[in-house]
């Protein structure tokens, strides 16, 4: 096998190994055996699977291991075993020591090393002690008996007479490699009874190119008189095959429940209800022929007559004749229904290489930028024909920026999965008893946002059960439930995507925090600060307010940590808390790193974009909104206080009116000229940016900042216009910060840093 089809096999095992860690995890919060069967018999075919593929690769280590966990997985499915919290942490385990073994078969190391070794040899022992004597054949249980050994007189009225045995049977594509004969197993059959029906079923055969003359496609359904017969026995015909076959037994006098499992079980995806009712058993052959020329009869009629009208479809006739029952026949519309929404499913995806789409994202980028060149070529020209063609093009291209930006964008929600295990795993280290909630799972946000935001909420979340929730003694001693609460959300807000970490613990002392800070030295003693700056304090290097160093937290590395790597995503977080009530923090993340709807202002002479999904709205300033005060940097707006700043202010720019108090022509000009305002509006604030001209709309490839100037403070990236200019595009949740903050005291706008852009 390549190594191609080999990283195949790990992508689909790490996948499949995701789904068993959910599966696992959910079954800590079912309290019911039906709903808890159904995550085990999950579980189980994930595992199985995974076992399938690594034998198709010669994988032993994978095979050996995943036999033994399916072992005690059939016996739990049999309910010779109950499964409890120790097994599930065991089966967690499993599931990372797979992870492992995939890791190492696609490293290309031919054996296990040592320490690898010795941890798959724990596992198995552990497993094999719940198996206890049934493990020492070490094979895992791979027949699928669907049986009701009740007498016909016993049988209720829905039950189906049938005087023969079905057989099911899928042998696994090994057979032959391990020199056994298909056809042998077969003919042994008749020592037991009489065969009728067998019917080949050829869909598992691949195409000629695809054909493994050393690989069994074949399966096969048979009937067998045998009245004399027991399961046992014909089982025991299959004994050499059980562990690489499918087989399903399928005794005289079934209930129709039998015969609705069977169907649920046939693994081809592509069989007509006639054929899945033949399959199971419920139909037999000659009957389906009636059946289809019954209807092929009516079919004619209905066309000579021509009547508008369906022919009824196969299902409804043979109930209709009394050959078959009308729940087997729903069994049967449900498989398909099912098998082709799968279908459709499977058609809509398609794996891509993230390297591809980061590929295709930036040729998107540099289509739009092209594009913006060729609308201001063409307004020169002022041709209306070409205008109008510039404008369809426009619109084609932001389409296709939109789809290719669409392709990066998934759900959270399997991130915020992940942290099922966190929370369990920690709850049970520091004996406290906590629930994670998790909402907002389907909102969408860049795949690589959401790659470098892991690391960050997994520390969040670790440390709002460390620090947050008490112990349950401590809980319930200030009235508190026991149980604790972590909640996970995620929602959108004025362009942006809201990650929002709360607990509902013991809060943030300030006290405790303005004490540390004071004996790190980070704080003076007359230094006054508000109460969000004082939360702030946590995300300093070094800072720690634990009384103890554990294996979660207590030596203050980490926070700051957290902070950088939110603010280097173009991210803000925020904390909100009150003592003894809880903390919330909250995470604001833009969209997309790579391409934004932006507004095109200009000061001075410089061209400045602000991203357009945080604009409320954009007013004239006039004498009106200013009210009595003209130096006031707050206008009256439909009755709300505006605070705004005068971006030639932050930013060191001149404006475009350049004149001396001599210069009677300029001065009149100032006089006719109007600032005007763009009201931006971020995490429930508003402020104002005093503006000397608005350019419209623009579609904005966001170029990162250079080294050089990383720390520069409201500009968040560059962009390049299509005239070849560079333009800055404003960080909107740092400048409203400062807006905010700054109040009347207009001296606070300035910033050494910021000047150095002009």
């Amino acid at each position: 096998m390549s190594d191609d089809s080999l990283q195949i096999f790990a992508d689909e095992a790490e996948d499949l190994l995701s789904v068993a860690e959910q599966a696992l995890l959910n079954l800590d919060d079912l309290n019911n055996e039906v709903d808890t069967l159904d995550g085990v018999n999950d579980l189980f075919r994930t595992f199985h699977t995974i076992k399938g593929g690594a034998g198709l690769f010669g994988l032993d280590a994978i095979v050996e291991f995943t036999h033994i966990v399916e072992s005690l997985l059939v016996k739990i499915r049999e309910g010779a075993i109950k499964i409890d919290e120790e097994m599930v942490s065991l089966f967690l385990s499993s599931r990372d020591h797979l992870e492992q073994l995939v890791e190492n078969a696609l490293s290309g190391a031919e054996s296990l090393d040592e320490a690898l070794k010795a941890k798959d040899e724990v596992l198995a022992s552990k497993v094999s002690a719940y198996l206890g004597d049934s493990s020492t054949d070490n094979k895992a249980a791979q027949v699928e008996i669907n049986t009701d050994d009740r007498k016909p007189n016993e049988l209720n009225q829905a039950g189906v007479e049938n005087e023969h045995w079905h057989i099911s049977l899928r042998f696994g594509l090994n057979t032959l490699r391990n020199g056994m004969d298909p056809i042998s197993f077969i003919s042994y059959l008749n020592k037991l009874g009489e065969l009728g029906h067998v019917m080949l079923v050829e869909e598992g055969i691949p195409l000629w190119d695809k054909f493994d003359p050393e690989s069994c496609y074949l399966g096969f359904e048979l009937t067998l008189k045998a009245p004399d017969s027991s399961k046992e026995s014909i089982e025991e015909v299959f004994e050499f095959v059980q562990d690489d076959c499918k087989i399903c037994i399928l005794p005289p006098f079934s209930h129709i429940d039998a015969y609705v499992k069977m169907i649920e079980a046939l693994p081809e995806d592509d069989l007509r209800i006639g054929d899945m009712l033949v399959a199971c058993g419920a139909l037999t052959e000659r009957e389906k022929e009636n059946v289809l020329s019954t209807q092929d009869s009516l079919s004619d009629e209905v066309t000579a007559a021509g009547y508008l009208v369906e022919v009824p479809p196969l299902g409804k006739i043979a109930v209709g004749q009394h050959v078959v029952q009308q729940a087997v026949v729903d069994a049967a519309i449900n498989k398909q229904s099912n098998l082709k929404q799968k279908q459709d499913s499977a058609q809509q995806t398609i794996r891509v290489n993230a390297l591809k789409l980061e590929n295709l994202v930036n040729l998107v980028g540099e289509l739009v930028i092209g594009s913006a060149n060729s609308e201001l070529n063409a307004r020169r020209f002022s041709d209306p024909e070409l205008n109008e063609a510039m404008e369809n093009l426009l619109h084609l291209v932001e389409e296709v920026r939109d789809t290719a930006l669409g392709l990066r964008m998934v759900q959270i929600g399997e991130t915020f999965n992940r942290y099922k295990r966190v929370v369990r795993e920690v709850s049970r280290d520091t004996g406290k008893n906590i629930e994670l909630k998790i909402s907002g799972a389907e909102t969408e946000l860049d795949k690589t946002l959401i790659e470098k935001i892991g690391d960050p909420l997994m520390h969040l979340v670790r440390n709002a059960i460390d620090h947050g929730i008490e112990t349950p003694e401590a809980r319930l001693a200030v009235g508190k439930p026991a149980k604790g609460t972590v909640n996970l959300d995620a929602f959108h807000d004025s362009g942006s995507v809201v990650i929002q970490i709360k607990d509902d613990g013991g809060g943030l002392s300030k006290q405790k925090i303005l004490n540390k800070a004071l004996e790190k030295g980070l704080i003076q003693d007359e230094q006054s600060l508000t109460e969000q700056e004082i939360f702030m304090l946590i995300f300093q290097a070094g800072f720690s307010t634990a009384e103890s160093v554990s294996n979660l937290s207590g030596r203050g590395v980490g926070m700051d940590v957290v902070r950088k790597n939110i603010e280097a995503l173009r991210g803000q977080i925020d904390i909100q808390s009150e003592e003894g009530k809880g903390s919330t923090f909250s995470i604001r993340l833009p969209l997309t790193l790579a391409i934004i709807d932006g507004f095109q202002v200009r000061v001075g002479e410089v061209q400045y974009i602000v991203p357009l999904d945080m604009i409320d709205e954009c007013i004239e300033l006039d004498h009106s909104l200013r009210g009595k005060d003209e130096t006031a940097n707050y206008i009256n707006l439909r009755g709300e206080i505006l605070p705004f700043m005068h971006l030639t202010d932050m930013f060191g720019t001149h404006s475009h009116i350049n004149m001396t108090a001599l210069d009677k022509t300029a001065l009149a000009e100032q006089k006719k000229h109007r600032d005007n305002i763009v009201v931006v509006r971020f995490a429930g604030k508003k402020a104002g940016f005093v503006v000397d001209e608005l350019l419209g709309e623009h579609q904005t490839v966001i170029k990162p900042l250079g080294c050089v100037f990383q720390n520069l403070k409201g500009i968040s990236g560059t962009t390049i216009l299509g005239s070849g200019e560079v333009a800055m595009i404003i960080d909107i949740p740092e400048m409203v910060k400062r807006v905010v903050s700054a109040g009347n005291n207009t001296g606070n706008y300035n910033d050494t840093s910021s000047k150095a852009i002009h």
